[in-house]
């Protein structure tokens, strides 16, 4: 019993996941900012550095939340959801990096509507992500409760338009793009960026069990 006394009962996790949220949204407005100038070599490198630093930031959380698990004893939520939403969240942060990162080394020359669609739908999922996450600490209040699921089936359409976005861009790229390289580079793009909102969407899903839980 004095071991369990000696270790914090519940820690700061929700903060910490607010934090690490925070973070995402600057990672995805950053890359958004990257996409609108992408013609400006300079401001280009800027806002690619500015998603790095803010994925930087999000590993940290991740890192820091991973250790509290270790040594809290009793956590507000069960441990394999603080693990797995931290986690997941992680890898949205991480996507995002890679989306930067992967128009850099594949000399993406130009920035066409398709790429700026799905640009915008991964930062708006992002955003409603921060949201969500905002609300799990207030679960024991329905309305929160209510709003957090709410939000989180707002991600779910986000992803969905995201989905019909990349059938059709990888329609027309298929058929309109004569250069084997330019829609190899576009198609890895498009690829990635859709992927955010999936994994936006998966960590909606982690929101929602955790919701239906505790709520």
């Amino acid at each position: 019993m004095l071991f369990g006394k000696l270790l914090p009962r519940e820690g700061n996790f929700y903060e910490m996941f607010n934090q690490h949220a925070t973070r995402i949204v600057e990672a995805a407005q950053a890359f958004a900012q990257l996409v609108a100038n992408y013609d400006d070599t300079n401001l280009r490198d800027r806002y690619t550095r500015e998603v790095d630093a803010a994925e930087r930031a999000a590993d940290r959380v991740t890192h820091d939340v991973n250790r509290l698990i270790h040594k809290t004893f009793i956590t507000p939520i069960d441990r394999d959801q603080i693990h797995t939403l931290i986690n997941t969240m992680d890898d949205v942060a991480d996507l995002l990096q890679d989306s930067a990162e992967t128009m850099a080394l594949y000399d993406v020359r130009r920035v066409n509507e398709e790429i700026t669609r799905l640009t915008d739908l991964a930062v708006k999922c992002c955003e409603r992500l921060k949201e969500a996450v905002a609300l799990i600490g207030g679960l024991a209040d329905a309305p929160t409760a209510e709003a957090a699921l709410k939000t989180c089936e707002e991600i779910d359409r986000l992803e969905s338009d995201a989905d019909r976005v990349m059938r059709s861009a990888m329609s027309k790229l298929f058929r309109e793009e004569p250069d084997v390289r330019e829609l190899i580079k576009l198609k890895a793009i498009y690829e990635l960026l859709e992927t955010i909102t999936d994994k936006c969407e998966d960590v909606a899903n982690v929101i929602e069990g955790i919701v239906l839980e505790h709520s």
